[in-house]
């Protein structure tokens, strides 16, 4: 299987892929070189991750600023 680019992944995926790597880091059990290669490509995952967070909070403020006179209310997270 061949592994994705970070930027070509989902903000979920990219975010479950870096738990995942974070959790091989903190066994501590990965030799030198693999230990860096799994950094490495934590960092790369981190930097799409908050890259596309950026992405998102920019188009919820130009939808923001596109009418200035709407209501906003509060998010509950659960589908009605």
């Amino acid at each position: 299987m061949a592994v994705k680019k970070p930027e070509n992944l989902s903000f979920e995926a990219a975010i479950e892929e870096l738990d995942s790597v974070v959790n091989q880091l903190e066994s501590g059990d990965l030799p030198l070189e693999n230990a860096l290669k799994k950094f490495e490509r934590g960092i790369s995952l981190a930097r799409a991750g908050q890259e596309k967070l950026t992405q998102a909070e920019q188009r919820v403020e130009i939808l923001l600023q596109a009418d200035d006179n709407a209501e906003l209310t509060p998010f509950d997270g659960q589908d009605d």
